[in-house]
């Protein structure tokens, strides 16, 4: 301190010592012959803020949260400023980037689309610029999560979103304590785990034909049926990393899959075609006429919105161990970026405690930072659902599939054949089924694979022809 007081009269004393001689030089120039004064050093023009765009998707209320969080940093900012790209939904924005219309300086994305941004140059490694900036997120964030979005030893884009599928249930026609007086199979209150029996009990106990309702609708798709293959012992593709197919007629798998039709093929339970045709799953839950859906975090502000709807959540019900999937979203930071620091501010900005808060408090958001979910920013107390925590605890239970560029094609080629698994009548063959989809989903997965296969196959069928044996038809 002694030394910095030292150091400031020092430089007083010098800027004292240069006025002193400039008022001399002036004298002297004076009586020298009255010659002009050189004028003053060119001030230099304030430097012009860095043009940014954050790119985001989500319904209207969700991007006004956006907004209001980039107004504010732009009040503050004095080297950027941020304007907003939306998009309706994670397609769309995906849709844009692929197709050359958008290129944001700093967007979200889906773990899903990660091969894709990096391959095309879309995304670049953002931990050296977060570790330059001080952001320390290794206690913070989850190591699935952190590992989710890493690739080639980097974190390629920062986890902002993590939200698994649960279970919604209408809590008038799901009554756990009506359930529990009649001694079905109920799950208790503060209970982190919900029995396959419980689900089964459940739907039945909410299939109620003068009321015209039905217990549980599960989207028949890949992903809708994914976490009770998990929670089975199945897995969904033949491996972990670089998959060439499904694994759907594994014997865990299908096993898994002949408990879980047992009941979803129940017509009486479930919405029938001719429902479906009227509206959608998350049409007739919110006219109270459907017990239980599947779904992710972003339900709960238009759930909210209905009038005399009651609901609260479980969690994916347990075959053998807990299991689900989830919506993982990052933020990626664009190379094409005029400012690469800049885009890096914005970013670090993006994920800090205030404005993850402020963000989650719309709702929609079930925050990748673990320190902001466990606030009651997210887990709301005086709003529905009840059990919000749940949300934050099924995360730990989250399957991370592969990272793979080719999830929209797989789903468009295998999600129909997969649908008749639940909706076909009569009887089902699983076991042949399941042998189609699998094999199916190697045009997608492994068609190079699969087309050699196919002309060794057509090889070995012409060397066993009459032809080619020499044989002829009607010689003896």
């Amino acid at each position: 301190m002694e030394s910095k007081r030292r150091h400031a009269r020092r430089g007083v004393a010098t800027v004292v010592a240069l006025l002193g001689l400039g008022l001399v030089a002036t004298a002297c120039d004076s009586d020298a012959g009255n010659e002009p004064l050189p004028g003053p050093d060119p001030v230099t023009a304030p430097q012009a803020k860095v043009e940014l765009t954050l790119g985001v998707w989500g319904k209207k209320e969700e991007v006004a949260g956006y907004q209001k969080v980039v107004e504010d940093y732009n009040e503050a900012s004095t080297t950027s400023t941020v304007t907003i790209e939306s998009w309706p939904d994670r397609d769309a924005l995906d849709d844009a980037l692929r197709s050359g219309e958008a290129s944001p300086d700093v967007y979200l994305a889906s773990r899903r689309d990660l091969t894709f941004l990096r391959e095309e140059g879309f995304a670049m490694p953002v931990d050296e610029l977060l570790d330059e900036r001080s952001v320390e997120f290794g206690d913070g964030y989850s190591r699935d999560a952190l590992e989710a979005f890493s690739a080639d030893t980097r974190l390629q884009c920062m986890p902002f979103g993590v939200s698994p599928m649960v279970i919604y249930r209408n809590t008038d026609l799901v009554d756990l304590e009506r359930m529990s007086e009649l001694e079905l199979d109920v799950p208790s209150p503060d209970s982190n785990r919900f029995t396959f029996d419980e689900f089964r009990a459940a739907a039945e106990f909410a299939t109620k034909p003068r009321k015209r309702s039905k217990g549980v609708y599960i989207e028949p798709s890949l992903r809708g049926l994914a976490p009770f293959i998990y929670s089975g012992g199945g897995e969904i593709f033949d491996d972990a990393d670089m998959p060439s197919s499904l694994a759907l007629s594994s014997d865990e798998s299908r096993e898994a899959l002949e408990r879980t039709l047992e009941l979803l093929r129940r017509p009486n339970l479930t919405l029938s075609e001719e429902q479906l045709d009227k509206a959608t799953p998350l049409e007739w839950f919110e006219r109270g006429r459907l017990g239980m859906i599947a779904g992710y975090r972003d339900l709960v502000p238009e759930l909210r919105d209905v009038e005399g709807l009651e609901f609260d959540v479980l969690p994916m019900p347990t075959l053998d161990s807990a299991a689900t999937i989830g919506d993982l979203t990052g933020l990626c930071l664009n190379p094409a970026t005029e400012s690469v620091n800049e885009s890096a501010d914005l970013l670090v900005h993006m994920i800090s405690d205030e404005v993850v808060s402020e963000l989650t408090r719309t709702g929609y958001l079930v925050p990748a930072n673990q320190q902001v979910a466990l606030t009651e920013d997210f887990t709301q107390p005086a709003l529905q659902p009840d059990r919000a925590d749940l949300f934050t605890y099924s995360v730990r239970s989250m399957r991370v599939p592969p990272l793979l560029d080719t999830w929209t094609p797989l789903q468009s080629l295998v999600d129909g054949p997969i649908a008749e698994l639940v909706t076909a009548p009569g009887v089902l063959d699983l076991e042949t089924a399941t042998a189609e989809i699998d094999q199916l989903s190697r045009e997608v997965l492994d068609p190079e694979g699969l087309q050699q296969e196919l002309e060794e196959l057509q090889e070995s069928e012409d060397a066993e022809s009459p032809e080619d044996s020499g044989e002829t038809d009607g010689e003896g």
